[in-house]
C-alpha cells in the first residue's frame, strides 16, 4: 500500500481492511500477524464503559482495561465534558505556569497519604520513573538504585533498568548502571542489599501487576518503609497500575497506612482519554534535589503538565473522590473474587486467584505433556486458549499477564456491575466444563482458530 495523507474524516471512514494493511505497512507487521494467528483483529469503533462495539456492530466486555487504566471505563462523559471545556486554554505555554496542572498537582495532594506534596507532570508511567529515579539521585547524592525480580515499571531506558524481568532487557544492554535487584516481598534480601550501601532509593510495586498479580506477605511495605529509613535510602512506590481505588484503597499502600517519600502515577490518572504520568513527592525530598533557581529546571517534559491532560485528570480525581470508588472496588471487588475462587475449587486448571480490589488475577495450570503433544497452531499456553474462547465464543476481552503467561488479568472499570462480573465468571465456568484437561482446551482452541 503506498503512503498517503489522510484527513481526519477520512481515518473515520476507513474500513477494517484498510486500517489492517495500513498497521501492517507503516506500523507493527508482526504485531499484526500476531493478532491475525490468534483472529484477534477486529477494529473496534465505539466506547462507552465497560463495552466497546466492533465494525460490524458486535458488542464486548472490555476486562483488560487496558491493564487497568480504565476506573471509570472508557469515554466517561464526565472526563469528555472536562477536556471539552479547558479545550480554550492555552494547552502547551512554557513560559507562564498551567491553571490546570497547579489544580491537578493540588488535587493529588490532597489523596495521597502523608506528606506527599510536590508533583511532576510527564506523560507516561515509564517518564514517571525516569523522573523519579533522577529526583532520588539529585536528592540523595547516590547513585545506587535497587528494585525487585520480575517488578515492572516501563520500557524506556531508565525505567527498563528497574525493570526486573530478563526477556524485556536483554536486547538494550548495556542498561543503566548502578541497579540492584532483589527477590519481590523479601524483606530481608532488601536489607542484605541495603547494607552494601550508597544506594539512593528501593523501587516496588505494591502488588506485581505484570508479574502475575503477586501480592506480597502481610508487612512487607512497612518493612520496606523500616529498612529504608534505616539506611537513608528513598521508598519509592510505583502505584501506576495500583493507584485510583483499583485495589480497594486510594492508592495500595494505604492497606499497611504506609507513607512513601515518592510515588509514580500514570494509567486510571487520564481517565482512558489523555496520556499522563506523574510523581509526587515530599517538600523536603524535592527541596534537596532541586529547591534552587538554578536547580529547578533540571528535569522538565514539553508535553507534561498540558492543560487537556490535567482536566482529564482533574475530573478523574473528582468522580473518584465524589463517588467513592475505592469502597466500590472492595466491596464488588470481593464479590468478583468469591466467585472466581468458587470456579477454582470446582474446576482443575485453575491453580490459583490472587489479588485485592478490582485487580485480580486467575493463574491457570499448564500441563506438562503439552510441551511434547500440543497440536500446532496453538498458544502453548492454558492462559492464553481461555482467553481465545472467551473472546471468540463470548465476546470479552481479557490478556494474560506480560511477564507471566500463565495468569489472566482481569481488572475492568469500578463502576462495573454484578452482571457483567456474573457474565465473565459464566463464561469461563462453561469453557471449563467443556474443556476438564488441557489437551482438550487444545483441541478446542484449534477448531476455534481454524473455523471459516
Amino acid at each position: 500500500m503506498e503512503p498517503r495523507v489522510y484527513s481526519v474524516d477520512e481515518a473515520l471512514r476507513a474500513n477494517a481492511e484498510e486500517i489492517f494493511e495500513l498497521q501492517r505497512g507503516f506500523v507493527n507487521e508482526k504485531f499484526i500477524e500476531l493478532l491475525d494467528s490468534y483472529r484477534l483483529l477486529r477494529q473496534f469503533v465505539k466506547a462507552e464503559g465497560l463495552r466497546v462495539w466492533d465494525s460490524e456492530g458486535r458488542e464486548h466486555l472490555d476486562f483488560l482495561c487496558s491493564y487497568g487504566a480504565l476506573t471509570l471505563g472508557h469515554n466517561h462523559p464526565v472526563i469528555v465534558d472536562a477536556v471539552r471545556r479547558a479545550s480554550s486554554l492555552p494547552n502547551l505555554l512554557q513560559t507562564a505556569p498551567g491553571s490546570m496542572a497547579a489544580c491537578l498537582a493540588s488535587s493529588l495532594a490532597a489523596i495521597t497519604p502523608g506528606g506527599l506534596q510536590r508533583s511532576f507532570f510527564a506523560n507516561s508511567g515509564s517518564e514517571a520513573v525516569e523522573g523519579a529515579i533522577k529526583l532520588a539521585r539529585a536528592a540523595t547524592g547516590r547513585s545506587r538504585l535497587i528494585a525487585t525480580v520480575e517488578g515492572f515499571h516501563g520500557k524506556s531506558m531508565g525505567a527498563l533498568s528497574m525493570t526486573g524481568h530478563e526477556p524485556f532487557r536483554t536486547p538494550y544492554y548495556p542498561l543503566l548502571p548502578d541497579v540492584d535487584h532483589v527477590p519481590f516481598g523479601d524483606a530481608d534480601a532488601l536489607e542484605a542489599c541495603l547494607r552494601r550501601g550508597n544506594a539512593a532509593a528501593f523501587l516496588v510495586e505494591p502488588i506485581q501487576g505484570p508479574a502475575g498479580i503477586i501480592v506480597p506477605p502481610e508487612g512487607y511495605l512497612r518493612d520496606v518503609r523500616e529498612l529504608c529509613d534505616r539506611h537513608g535510602a528513598l521508598m519509592m512506590l510505583d502505584e501506576i497500575q495500583t493507584g485510583f481505588g483499583r485495589t480497594g484503597r486510594m492508592f495500595a499502600c494505604e492497606h499497611e497506612d504506609v507513607v512513601p517519600d515518592v510515588m509514580c502515577l500514570s494509567k486510571a490518572l487520564g481517565g482512558g482519554l489523555y496520556p499522563i504520568g506523574a510523581y509526587i513527592t515530599t517538600d523536603e525530598v524535592w527541596r534537596r534535589a532541586y529547591g534552587s533557581t538554578e536547580k529547578c529546571l533540571l528535569h522538565t517534559s514539553t508535553f507534561g503538565g498540558n492543560s487537556l491532560a490535567c482536566a482529564a485528570g482533574i475530573a478523574v480525581i473528582q468522580l473518584t473522590v465524589e463517588q467513592n470508588l475505592p469502597s466500590r472496588a472492595q466491596e464488588i471487588g470481593a464479590y468478583f473474587f468469591s466467585r472466581l475462587r468458587d470456579l477454582a475449587e470446582r474446576h482443575q486448571l485453575i491453580k490459583a486467584v490472587r489479588g485485592r480490589g478490582m485487580m485480580i488475577g486467575v493463574d491457570f495450570t499448564q500441563a506438562s505433556e503439552v510441551k511434547d503433544r500440543l497440536l500446532a497452531g496453538v498458544p502453548n499456553q492454558t492462559a492464553s486458549m481461555i482467553c481465545v474462547h472467551l473472546l471468540h465464543e463470548y465476546d470479552i476481552i481479557s490478556l494474560y499477564t506480560f511477564a507471566n503467561s500463565r495468569v489472566i488479568r482481569f481488572s475492568p472499570p469500578l463502576v462495573a456491575e454484578r452482571e457483567d462480573l456474573d457474565r465473565l465468571v459464566h463464561a469461563l465456568d462453561e469453557i471449563l466444563t467443556r474443556n476438564d484437561s488441557v489437551l482438550k482446551l487444545a483441541s478446542s482452541t484449534r477448531r476455534l482458530l481454524t473455523k471459516k
